[in-house]
């Protein structure tokens, strides 16, 4: 198979199946791996995927997310009561990271203009806490999804990697007991699992339909979290299943 006729199927691949590792790529051509490496490097320079932890994604359709207008009117109510409730964890000189969901944009919004450092991927965040004098933000740049007005891939993730923070405020998509947190876009789910890994304590901010399910890329173990704030409607069951695992459930009113 000649170069190009290889790599023409790889993007095809990577469209296909949204993500695709190095090692599987490499036996389905029966090229080494580092060979499999330069192809995906040619082809994320020429803009026709994104490369990513052992593997590629699609860039296509912003790998299935949801555009951040509809996340705002989805459950607005419970995202707002869960936001409020958020931002009782947040003491004056905190070191905080933000992800770029629309429960962190509330955050954003209900936090009062105190002395705080706010590390965050989300443009929206960003532009809120700009109009309060106290709040340092700081943004970790990386490649625009243009769904949910963030930033994510390896610039992002590396730039996480150079801080260090008080306390992680993320969402996700689902959220189950044995298989833990998961998003369905790969590269926001790399990213909060690196907010999560520079954090000394994780605050998961979800509404009750979030648990249960599972979403196509996964973040981290339920264990990795401390606290999870949500909403009056959870099962009495997974809560008390969350707090035997020594995680503290918050209900926002």
């Amino acid at each position: 198979m000649l170069v190009a006729e290889r790599q023409r199927k790889i993007v095809d691949l990577v469209n296909e199946r949204l993500s695709v590792r190095v090692t599987e790529l490499s036996k389905i051509f029966s090229v080494t791996e580092e060979t499999i490496r330069r192809d995906l490097e040619k082809l994320e320079k020429e803009n026709l995927l994104m490369r990513s932890h052992g593997g590629a994604v699609s860039i296509e359709k912003d790998q299935g997310e949801t555009s951040y207008i509809e996340r705002e009117v989805t459950n607005a109510a419970e995202k707002k009561a869960i936001a409020v409730e958020a931002v009782r964890f947040i003491e004056q000189g905190d070191q905080i990271v933000l992800d770029a969901s629309t429960t962190a944009w509330y955050v954003a919004k209900e936090l009062e203009d105190m002395p705080l450092t706010v590390l965050t991927n989300s443009i929206k965040v960003a532009i809120e806490l700009s109009k309060k004098e106290q709040i340092k933000v700081i943004s970790t740049g990386g490649t625009l999804l243009t769904q949910s007005l963030s930033f994510v891939g390896p610039l992002a993730e590396r730039s996480l990697g150079m801080y260090h923070v008080n306390k992680a405020f993320i969402s996700c998509k689902g959220v189950h007991l044995e298989k833990g947190l998961s998003d369905f876009n790969e590269l926001q789910a790399l990213v909060k699992k690196q907010m999560m890994d520079i954090a000394d304590e994780t605050i998961l901010m979800v509404d009750s339909s979030k648990f249960g399910t599972r979403a196509f890329s996964q973040i981290a173990p339920i264990a990795k979290i401390d606290s999870i704030i949500t909403d009056s409607n959870i099962e009495e069951d997974c809560r008390k299943q969350l707090e035997e695992k020594n995680i503290k459930v918050s209900i926002a009113n």
